[in-house]
């Protein structure tokens, strides 16, 4: 899956990863390879995934909103905290 986060400042990550989990503003939730499309408000949290060379990387973000389309997901994201 190809995973974007950006913030209005700038483009905090794109690259190959092989799940996401996200902080969505009712619950936590993952995605995995082909996920059903999705849009979801995020809340305040960690969002983390793991790249294709297995390495696991985590940011927290303050807010935004994430799309899963077509094993493609882009997150917009308020701020990058850290």
């Amino acid at each position: 899956m190809q995973l974007e986060i950006v913030t209005p400042e700038k483009k905090v990550f794109q690259g190959e990863v092989s799940e996401a989990s996200f902080p969505g503003a009712s619950g936590s939730f993952q995605v995995l390879n082909n996920h059903a499309p999705i849009v979801s408000a995020l809340a305040k949290g960690t969002v983390s995934f793991t790249t294709k060379e297995g390495a696991k990387q985590s940011l927290t973000v303050d807010g935004g909103v994430v799309e899963v389309k077509d094993n493609v997901i882009v997150v917009l994201a308020e701020k990058v905290i850290g």
